[in-house]
């Protein structure tokens, strides 16, 4: 073998080796940027189930599909060059936009209560929203909106993962951030496929008829999956309208700390660490339950507030503004 070939391999085990450590270095640092995002995540997963809820059975996976798909076009077409441009050009741009992130989760998760508190009144306030937007169907609606949300969500997970990246170059950087997007949006819009499947899963073991010592268990379960998933998903509601208000509220305050207001994290954070070391049992919990009501109480006051600006002022100047192009 010449010496030229063994050179040229020796080059090519190098650049083998650096790239099996990058490899490395890129799953290590989305594994851990998307541990830090967990929370947001858990969140995203309890809201899109509400979005999915009151369609006919087989148009749940077709919708949940749609949002996948949205929900891959925010964060790898939209987010990933937004975030690295931001981060790079105008880092002082991202807690702001951050902000308006937030009090549009928590206007979307106020007016989920204001519509259990007062049915009438919040109706005739989403047809009028419906009027200005000139939504074609409630599917496209439902979707359009669970794309937005999202689109909320994924910023914070995206930004969460950027800002737990450690030093690497700008194509290690793109790559985490890929990788934790794409296996984000596969968790979470797998958890609820299953999660909205679960009852026609039921229904079929329900229905069997295998006389296995198998049999009768498996149709015991089906039973308890049909008669359980509409409670399941009523309180997954509930849980997605409360992670929309908390994560905005959560959003707000801390945005606002770094614009002279640190005052209402503090409280926060010391309300949660009395509380915390009032139950030594159960530190951790008792804190985080604290700190996500404080959140949501801000989250809720800052949306309710909102409420009244988007449906008297925002929606009517949309709806002339489209009346000035239609």
């Amino acid at each position: 073998m010449s010496i030229g070939l063994i050179a040229l391999l020796d080059d090519v085990t190098a650049l083998a080796k650096v790239a099996a450590a990058s490899l490395d270095d890129v799953a290590a640092q989305a594994a851990k940027a998307g541990t830090k995002a967990a929370g947001v995540v858990i969140d995203d997963a309890a809201v899109t189930p509400r979005y999915v809820t009151g369609f006919a059975a087989e148009r749940e996976l077709p919708i949940v599909g749609k949002i996948a798909v949205g929900s891959l076009k925010n964060k790898l077409i939209f987010l990933l060059p937004i975030a690295l441009a931001l981060s790079y050009f105008a880092p002082w741009a991202i807690t702001p936009l951050l902000m308006l992130g937030g009090l549009y989760l928590s206007y979307e998760g106020a007016e989920k209560v204001y519509e259990a508190l007062f049915p009438h009144k919040a109706h005739a306030h989403e047809e009028e929203i419906g009027k200005a937007v000139n939504a074609k169907t409630l599917e496209d609606r439902k979707v359009t909106s669970a794309i937005k949300t999202d689109f909320i969500l994924s910023a914070e997970i995206m930004a969460i993962t950027l800002s737990g990246l450690e030093v690497g170059g700008f194509w290690t950087q793109v790559a985490v951030l890929a990788l934790v997007g794409i296996g984000i949006t596969a968790v979470v819009y797998g958890s609820v496929a299953i999660i909205v499947k679960a009852d026609d899963v039921g229904v079929a073991l329900a229905g069997n008829q295998s006389e296995s010592i198998f049999g009768s268990p498996l149709r015991g379960i089906g039973r308890g999956l049909v008669v359980g998933m509409p409670f399941f998903l009523k309180a997954l509601t509930v849980v997605g309208t409360a992670a929309m208000i908390w994560v905005g509220g959560g959003i707000i305050v801390h945005g606002l700390e770094g614009y002279g207001a640190p005052w209402i994290g503090h409280t926060i954070e010391h309300l949660a660490e009395v509380a915390a070391h009032a139950v030594p049992v159960l530190t951790s919990a008792v804190h985080w339950i604290v700190s996500a009501t404080g959140a949501g109480i801000v989250g809720l006051v800052t949306g309710g507030a909102l409420i009244p600006v988007i449906g008297y002022v925002v929606a009517p100047a949309w709806k002339r503004l489209n009346g000035l192009f239609a």
